[in-house]
């Protein structure tokens, strides 16, 4: 791999106009490093970089400027990892991902992809496998892999990983999927995500109770839209998976990538959506799209839109009801992380990821205004998180832990205004339970009466940024055991992905041979889609024909 890397020289950065910070990239045509500066203009950040041999590409990295610049004020590193499965060799970030001990952040949500199958026939994925081009294989690890990877994960320090979210392809194809949820359980991961499209499920409502009773924490449910013409995908289907999540007591997350001038006019009506459902639908995690593949400058701009411009569509979208000052980037929770380390003098899950990367917020629904209550609406969060990071100062310089508890209990309460907290809650004595007495019980009463509103923008090959690269929390766990972050192993899939699962893979026509099964026969045909359009066109025709029988009278 080392004759791929090629390294430019950082360039003068004193004659750059509203210069905020340099960073290194990638070349998007033939991924040389280079040297990328982050500017602001017009309002905006950008990110420039020029290859010696395909020119510049500058590209949208941040809607707002005003918005980088408070989330900033949360950049933090975090506590990486002591147990690297790489050697920091000469080859420079990202050429030898794995994780190094230059990572500085644990793995906050681990990923591992059970298959590489779908049930979808979607242009850019199915149509190389039906070609049958050179190459085409099935990447389905086995149980003894995958528990080697779960084990490598568990194996991290000084946090080991709690989190894992099983991925594809499609994993409900598995039928040996309840087994892969138990055997994760087994090995001591608290919370399971399964990342699917919510068919299967649908077309098998009892599914649900056996992922439930397997282990499964919640759906991270593919839903890109309210109406069929910007979800495709599953937009008939997915109502019948949330009933069927409903009946399970299994929380589902709706995932919606956005897409400028595609479904963005939709993100509000998402959040309607939800709001129907609260619940079951316990978050929403939009997904500003990441672009892959080769795209013009002028594409590139009707599709790119970035968390900013998402956070001003749901205000916007919403009535004013959600905010832009309801917002935090995801690194801002960290403070309590460092309370609690403080506090028990031991290492604690923290997300420490870049604060370009994420965003959230929590909010309520009030049944007698029918609206939703932003948490900032009756927590002062700025000064909650300060207070923290104050009393932890305190204790990292000695101080008794029993007076510092004191001092919270006596505190804790003003940060709350109690007239506008919703009918119900008692955050102030939840947060005494969590971070005093480490009892989390309590904590399931908070999700259920609320709901998580993210943001998560994945990188592409465009807006590749180191600094973001080296906080990732979201890692992949591989058969060669090797932990690599998101956006190494999705923005570079011919050094991490499509090499490893080509390695580990089989060609289809073995596979066939060898489970017996064809590859296209358990595509998914759109049954349910027709039947529901049967349905309702006969409705119409029965209320059609009624509307034209004449009514009967006596003589």
């Amino acid at each position: 791999m080392a004759q791929l890397i090629h390294i430019e020289k950082p360039i003068e950065t004193s004659k750059i106009k509203n210069f905020i910070r340099q960073t290194q990239s990638v070349c998007p045509d033939c991924l040389k490093i280079l040297p990328a500066n982050v500017f602001e203009r017009d309002g905006k950040v950008f990110m420039s970089k020029i290859c010696p041999t395909h020119g510049e590409c500058e590209e949208l990295y941040f809607g707002s400027y005003e918005m980088y610049k408070k989330f900033s004020t949360y950049w933090m590193d975090g506590k990486g990892t002591l147990a690297p499965n790489v050697p920091i060799e000469k080859c420079a970030c990202p050429t030898n991902c794995g994780l190094c001990s230059n990572h500085l952040s644990h793995t906050g949500l681990g990923n591992m992809i059970i298959t590489n199958r779908c049930d979808l026939t979607c242009w850019y994925c199915f149509f190389y496998v039906k070609k049958g081009l050179e190459g085409a294989y099935v990447y389905e690890p086995t149980m003894e892999q995958m528990t080697a990877m779960i084990r490598t994960l568990r194996a991290q320090r000084p946090v080991p990983g709690n989190s894992m979210q099983i991925t594809g392809g499609e994993p409900t194809l598995r039928d040996d999927l309840p087994e892969i949820v138990s055997m994760i359980k087994r090995e001591g991961v608290s919370h399971v995500q399964l990342n699917t499209n919510g068919i299967n499920i649908a077309l098998r409502p009892d599914l649900a109770m056996t992922l439930k009773k397997a282990g499964v924490s919640n759906l991270y449910l593919s839903f890109d839209g309210t109406t069929a013409k910007t979800n495709p995908k599953n937009h008939w289907e997915a109502p019948h998976t949330i009933e069927a999540c409903r009946k399970a007591h299994l929380g589902v997350v709706l995932v919606p990538t956005c897409i400028k001038s595609i479904n963005d006019h939709e993100l509000g009506d998402i959040l309607r959506f939800a709001q129907t459902n609260i619940d079951t639908v316990r978050a929403i995690s939009y997904q500003p799209v990441s672009l892959t593949g080769r795209m013009s400058k002028k594409e590139r701009e009707k599709y790119r839109i970035t968390i900013p411009d998402c956070i001003e569509r749901v205000e916007e979208q919403t009535n004013g009801e959600v905010t832009k000052d309801d917002w935090f980037p995801i690194p801002s929770c960290s403070p309590v992380t460092h309370f609690v380390e403080a506090f028990t003098k031991k290492p604690q899950y923290e997300l420490s990821i870049h604060f370009a990367c994420g965003a959230g917020t929590y909010v309520f629904f009030d049944p007698e205004t029918k609206k939703l209550i932003p948490i900032t609406k009756f927590v002062d969060i700025k000064g909650m998180l300060e207070f923290l990071e104050e009393k932890t100062e305190e204790l990292e310089s000695g101080a008794n832990r029993y007076l510092i508890a004191a001092k919270f209990l006596s505190k804790i309460n003003s940060f709350v205004n109690k007239e506008k907290q919703p009918k119900g809650l008692s955050l102030a004595k939840l947060l005494t339970a969590a971070l005093l007495k480490h009892d989390y019980s309590s904590v399931g009463q908070f999700h259920l009466n609320s709901m998580f509103l993210g943001m998560m923008h994945f990188q592409d090959k465009y807006n590749q940024d180191e600094e973001r690269l080296q906080r990732c929390d979201i890692h992949y766990v591989t058969p060669d055991l090797r932990i690599i972050p998101f956006c190494s192993f999705n923005v570079i899939p011919e050094w991490y992905r499509d090499r490893i699962q080509q390695k580990y893979g089989i060609p289809i026509e073995e596979w066939e041979k060898k489970t017996g099964e064809k590859l296209e026969q358990r595509l998914y045909r759109g049954t349910m889609r027709r039947n529901i359009q049967k349905h309702e066109m006969n409705q119409m025709a029965c209320a059609t024909q009624a509307a034209h029988i004449e009514p009967i009278t006596g003589t």
